[in-house]
């Protein structure tokens, strides 16, 4: 007669997690590219602010400093493409708020100030293929190796990429530099995630689609008119992901790629 297999214990609770694990009171949390005020973020930064997270942001211009007065954040003009600017903003960073406990690599997509370079690959310079692979991807690796390994010797973080659909899910015409960095972000943040998993370090990423701020193109309104939801997203939309896969409540999350394209995705076939 076999013997009953004894229920295992439950997991025993995070000691890291504070009560209201959907809140990040005091924690320090660094947003990169968030200098426009309709843009994802701003938005990320905002909801983050809300949560209760002692919130610095970043961009290259000094807008920033008018966005951090809005949030009652603090601002860094920084870029992100540099080792020694991301290696000082993260010593000032350290000086003034702490150590980051949660970074979103947000920097990188196209602004009306730095547009994406629409080129067939054939036609690309290798000036203009650095330049976006720089913009896109070489960002998220210097920021994530300059704030990463403070979180594992503490033993708790939250890493949030911004990735795209294009490139991980689909690919446009003349798009090949900026998809391949994208793809390249979801490809550094599974890598990250299994790196850090054992030191209480989650890293995610985030896809979204066609989403209305100040820097949408005509085309790119036209494409989210198109989906099935019939609208482009919205910044808060994006943020509301973001903010979620930040907290204490996503501790059982890393390594993933959540997409926020309105189910254009999962569509069998685009109406005629």
């Amino acid at each position: 007669m076999t013997e009953a297999l004894a229920s295992p214990d439950p997991p025993a609770a995070d000691e890291h997690v504070p009560p209201g694990a959907d809140r990040l009171d005091g924690r320090v949390a660094l947003v990169t590219g968030a200098g426009s005020p309709e843009g994802i973020g701003f938005a990320i930064a905002a909801r983050l602010v809300a949560l209760g997270a002692r919130v610095a942001i970043v961009s290259t211009t000094r807008r920033i400093h008018e966005r951090a007065a809005e949030l009652g954040a603090t601002g860094f003009v920084v870029d992100l493409t540099d080792e020694s600017e991301v290696g000082a903003l993260h010593d000032a960073l350290a000086d003034q708020l702490g150590e980051v406990e949660v970074l979103v690599n947000n920097a990188g997509l196209a602004s009306k100030a730095s547009p994406e370079v629409l080129r067939p690959i054939a036609q690309l310079s290798l000036e203009e293929w650095r330049a976006e692979i720089d913009r896109n991807l070489t960002t998220t690796f210097l920021c994530s190796r300059v704030f990463g390994p403070p979180m594992t010797e503490r033993g708790w973080g939250r890493i949030v990429n911004m990735a795209a659909t294009a490139g991980p899910v689909n690919a446009l015409p003349a798009e090949g530099a900026y998809a391949a960095a994208k793809a390249g972000v979801v490809g550094l943040t599974r890598a990250l995630a299994m790196e850090m998993v054992a030191d209480g370090v989650t890293v995610n990423a985030v896809a979204p689609a066609s989403i209305y701020t100040a820097a949408s193109t005509v085309a790119e309104l036209k494409q989210g008119l198109g989906t099935p939801m019939g609208r482009p997203g919205r910044p808060d939309e994006v943020a509301a992901a973001v903010a979620f896969l930040c907290t204490p409540a996503a501790s059982y999350i890393t390594g993933q790629m959540l997409v926020i394209d309105g189910g254009n995705s999962v569509r069998e076939a685009y109406p005629t």
